[in-house]
């Protein structure tokens, strides 16, 4: 009773979990950065033989409700759909692997994408979502200075376990340049290996120093020279797929070291100061501006009084110089003339007059002031 039970309760609990005739596996994420490409794993694995008759790619960016195709594959013809033609690829069909290869990442890519892989003459259809997040570009120029040395990165990034089977470096010079062999590794000999053309220029110097295991295959470029400016080319090849990633190397040449005098370094100190020392002399001018001020208006101000007071000693001088003069009058009356004439004799008459200074005359009750209250000056008769 029990052995029949549990028979029949297998094939319900299958189907509740694999939805009838779908079989769905959890969803994965992936990151990579816009330019880069990206692998979405989609392989179906069974001990048994099948075939591989249709495969679907379909995204959802979240926004619209209705999926887009990215890519479907029937009767051993792939073919890419809108925006993603020339960017994706399949994996092995024929080994179930139905992975997509997602080259140039834009960051319109990010989004849920769903596989669908289905099997001839059976209804069961094998599922595999994946969650792409798309980060900002990576610089893909890079700069170095002349007898340094440089890494130049190239990752692969990818929800699947993929076996490396070769690794490749070009380098062109230039557009119209033909390329070179930088270097070449293969898993198989484990020796990376350069062109025999290309030996004298990159012996010794290229080192392959990424992870291979995880599809890392940066390389270091030791002592670099002048001539070494130009682009390089990384290939990962995993089967059928390719990855690549093209990097701009510019080389420029090292400053002379010279020796720098205190002199010359308190200079390149002033000058990297600028900014700040400018800005205090600003600040110090607006605060002294009305001292400035102050002292200009008391100088001028003293300076003024002191020309006034030259001005007025020198006319109170030439005053005084023309005043200390006496003045004599000798004055005939009409009387005194006629006495003369009758008498017979003659009578001289002399008037003597007083200097009268102008700082006495301005003083009240100065000794002038009181002669002037008293009446004329007396006038002396001499016989």
């Amino acid at each position: 009773m029990f052995y029949p039970l549990k028979i029949i309760l297998m094939p319900v609990l299958l189907g509740y979990s694999l939805g009838l005739n779908d079989l769905t596996v959890s969803s994965v994420e992936l990151t990579v950065h816009v330019g880069d490409s990206a692998l979405m794993g989609c392989v179906f694995r069974s001990t048994e033989e099948k075939r591989v008759t249709k495969v679907d790619w379909m995204f959802s960016s979240g926004k619209h409700i209705q999926d887009d195709y990215v890519l479907f594959h029937y009767a051993n013809i792939s073919v890419p759909v809108g925006r993603f033609q020339n960017r994706v690829h399949l994996g092995d069909i024929l080994h179930h692997d139905g992975s997509l290869l997602l080259q140039n990442v834009e960051e319109a890519d990010q989004g849920n994408y769903t596989c669908e892989i289905r099997f001839q003459m059976e209804s069961l259809v094998f599922k595999k979502a994946v969650v792409l997040h798309v980060l900002p570009e990576e610089p893909k120029e890079l700069m170095v200075q002349v007898g340094d040395s440089i890494k130049m990165g190239c990752v692969f990034q990818s929800t699947e376990e993929k076996h490396v089977t070769r690794i490749e470096w070009m380098f062109s010079s230039g557009e119209h340049a033909q390329e070179e062999i930088v270097l070449s590794y293969d898993p198989k000999l484990n020796v990376p290996m350069g062109s025999p053309r290309n030996w004298d220029r990159f012996q010794n110097r290229v080192n392959l120093v990424g992870d291979i295991s995880r599809n890392d295959g940066s390389i270091m470029l030791r002592r670099v020279k002048k001539s070494d400016g130009g682009s390089y080319t990384c290939s990962i090849h995993l089967g059928n797929l390719t990855f690549r990633k093209t990097i701009v190397l510019h080389v420029i040449l090292k400053e002379p070291r010279t020796s720098v005098a205190p002199v010359n370094l308190g200079s390149e100190i002033l000058g990297g100061n600028q900014l700040v020392i400018i800005v205090g002399i600003i600040c110090a001018t607006i605060l002294l501006l009305p001292v400035l001020i102050m002292i200009v208006k008391r100088t001028h101000g003293n300076k003024s009084s002191a020309t006034s007071m030259a001005l007025v000693k020198s006319l109170e001088n030439k005053e005084t110089a023309h005043l200390e003069k006496h003045i004599y009058s000798s004055i005939t009356t009409q009387d005194v003339i006629d006495e003369a004439e009758s008498g017979g004799k003659s009578e001289a008459t002399y008037m003597t007059m007083h200097p009268v200074w102008p700082s006495l005359r301005s003083a009240p009750g100065s000794p002038l002031d009181r002669k002037s209250a008293g009446g004329m000056p007396k006038t002396e008769h001499a016989f």
